[in-house]
């Protein structure tokens, strides 16, 4: 199996767990949860920021002295748009489920300090990008505009049956602004019915890096570096929440040269 593709460990509680030292990066953490009715999960922030998406379910998030009750609407990632809380680092939050809950933990380096605050639905931005079967449904949770965090970068993507997405491949690993952003990326990836599968592939110009992994409902894809594209068969919807980090909260990304002619079709 790949490096790059991690596996929920179980059905329920901690299912998933990247850390900077486990991905062998120093941006980027991500954490899954899945919780029943009136089970509980809490941890300090530390030195870094967070956001909690509730990907599904309904939970009470206390973020420091802050409590925000019933969080999230939708009963799957595949239902409109999702609700989130921000926790600043040097604090601690707690998630008790109302309802079966999958709960994402996104973090990454608390750079100043900053305030919890509850990110509602109506405050993120959807768009649509692309053409043809290129088109994916683009939900900004955390964008580089909001200056609620210092590092984090987080959005979710919903591409139909048949299409692909992260398309035409472009990456962002070089610290070379304004012409492109160092930020390291995950993928929770999930599928519509979860039967299905779609595929993605990392690499970089030289083929050191060169990894196609194949995309079961609930795996995470690591992006350390290089062009990371996404293809989902047809018949099955790919959800996937990114998460991105680096030394500048700017996403800044350059095309793959051979590829950048589909821009102009």
């Amino acid at each position: 199996m790949s490096k790059l593709l991690v596996k929920p460990n179980g059905t329920s509680g901690k299912v998933i767990d990247v850390t900077p030292e486990s991905a062998g990066w120093t941006y980027v953490g991500f954490t899954l949860h899945k919780l029943s009715p009136g089970q509980s999960v809490s941890a300090p922030t530390g030195d870094r920021e967070v956001c909690l998406v509730l990907v599904s379910g309904t939970a009470d998030i206390t973020a420091g002295s802050e409590n925000f009750p019933s969080v999230g609407k939708r009963t799957s990632p595949f239902e409109g748009k999702p609700e989130a809380v921000y926790i600043p680092g040097h604090s601690n939050w707690s998630a008790k489920a109302v309802t079966q809950v999958e709960l994402a933990v996104c973090s990454a380096p608390a750079l100043t300090e900053k305030k919890a605050r509850f990110i509602s639905s109506e405050d993120m931005s959807q768009e649509t990008r692309g053409k043809g079967t290129n088109v994916r449904h683009v939900t900004n949770i955390l964008p580089e505009t909001d200056p609620t965090a210092d590092s984090l970068l987080v959005v979710e993507v919903i591409t139909p049956g048949g299409h692909t997405s992260s398309y035409p491949p472009h990456k962002h690993d070089e610290d070379n602004l304004p012409h492109e952003s160092l930020l390291e990326e995950s993928y929770y990836h999930r599928l519509n019915p979860p039967q299905g599968y779609a595929f993605q592939r990392v690499y970089t110009d030289d083929r050191s890096l060169d990894e196609t992994m194949l995309l079961e409902d609930g795996v995470t894809a690591l992006v350390p570096k290089g062009y990371h594209p996404c293809a989902t068969i047809h018949g099955y919807d790919l959800y996937y929440l990114n998460v991105m980090a680096g030394p500048t909260r700017i996403w800044k990304f350059h095309n793959q040269t051979e590829h950048e002619w589909l821009l102009k079709q």
